[in-house]
């Protein structure tokens, strides 16, 4: 049996990303709020960002976290907590991380099923940085169709 030591691996472009952040963005003016959007590959490295003018300070680190958490656990930032709300050795054991966010505004980036990558935003209520993800995330949806 023919052993391997190495395998390929799908991550998101600079094109694709810079089109989730216009679409992002656009979503943040509708809502009239200022807002840090965020897109990592999928080993969590920053491929694209913009911080909208007045986006709150903290919101820039917060919302590369969330992308950050979401391409790295594959998994959107807002399931996390009902995942570990009863779970005490798990929840104090985030201290032992300073980059897994676990509130709404992070989602990985799935493209035939697979992640390449996350979006992660911050400058409002989780609620509404989850808006304005999932806006970027339709853009997905556009692409499938034209392709």
């Amino acid at each position: 049996m023919e052993q391997t030591y190495t395998f390929t691996q799908q991550t998101i472009t600079l094109n694709l990303a810079k089109q989730m952040l216009e679409a992002a963005e656009k979503k943040g003016i509708e809502l009239g709020m200022k807002f840090a959007i965020s897109i990592v590959d999928k080993a969590g490295n920053l491929k694209a960002f913009y911080a909208m003018d007045g986006a709150p300070v903290l919101a820039l680190e917060i919302a590369q976290n969330k992308a950050f958490s979401a391409a790295a656990y594959n998994r959107a930032t807002h399931e996390w907590y009902d995942r570990l709300k009863d779970d005490p050795p798990l929840l104090t054991g985030l201290v032992h991380t300073n980059r897994l966010v676990i509130f709404g505004g992070g989602y990985p980036i799935l493209i035939n099923g697979e992640c390449v990558g996350g979006i992660g935003v911050s400058g409002g209520h989780y609620s509404h940085d989850m808006q304005v993800c999932e806006a970027g995330l339709e853009i997905l949806a556009v692409l499938t169709k034209e392709a």
